[in-house]
């Protein structure tokens, strides 16, 4: 086995323990790595396509704990966001729309380090559905990173470690299917 041929292996097996352990990332740790040994545009794929067998996996698991309303309306809103994403895929600029995403988490993790006080929303809100969703369909289209505003989101709602994973997982079975036809 060629040399480069493992470090794809080994980096995919990575990026599946991280999303196995924690519900996502797989992509936040694929694509980075990835992209040193092939093309970003197949790195991506290759991530995606990772994240569409995973979330099949979960969600048959543990179907009874996906918060349905909220996988639905972050879906849509992600679908809308989809075409952007592989629109900046393969016409934008790659730099910028790092430094985007950067520093939204940039922004979220000081807001979460330093607030005293958090936002939380006792119920689904269509507004952070719709800003959350369209942003993680986005990123999802763009680099297959749906992830950081999908956190967010479960963040504000307060759900349980549960939830969340099964909820997400949902999300990321229709919307990487979706990002995949686009490949």
């Amino acid at each position: 086995m060629e040399p480069t041929t493992l470090y794809i292996l080994l980096i995919v097996f990575v990026a599946t323990l991280v999303r196995s352990t924690f519900g996502f990332g797989e992509s936040l740790i694929a694509v980075p790595l990835l992209i040193f040994f092939i093309p970003i545009e197949t790195a991506v794929t290759l991530s995606v396509l990772l994240s569409i067998v995973i979330a099949a996996v979960v969600v048959v698991q543990d179907k009874r704990l996906v918060y349905f309303y909220s996988a639905k309306w972050l879906i849509i809103y992600a679908l809308i966001g989809i075409p952007l994403g592989l629109y900046l895929l393969i016409y934008g600029n790659e730099k910028l729309i790092k430094a985007t995403l950067g520093i939204i988490i940039i922004l979220y993790s000081t807001y979460s380090f330093f607030s005293k006080t958090r936002i939380q929303l006792k119920s689904d809100s269509k507004t952070w559905l719709f800003v959350c969703g369209f942003l993680s369909g986005v990123f999802g289209g763009a680099y297959g990173i749906n992830g950081p505003p999908l956190i967010i989101y479960g963040n504000l709602r307060n759900w349980s470690a549960q939830h969340f994973r099964a909820t997400l997982q949902s999300y990321f079975l229709v919307a990487s299917t979706v990002g995949m036809l686009g490949y």
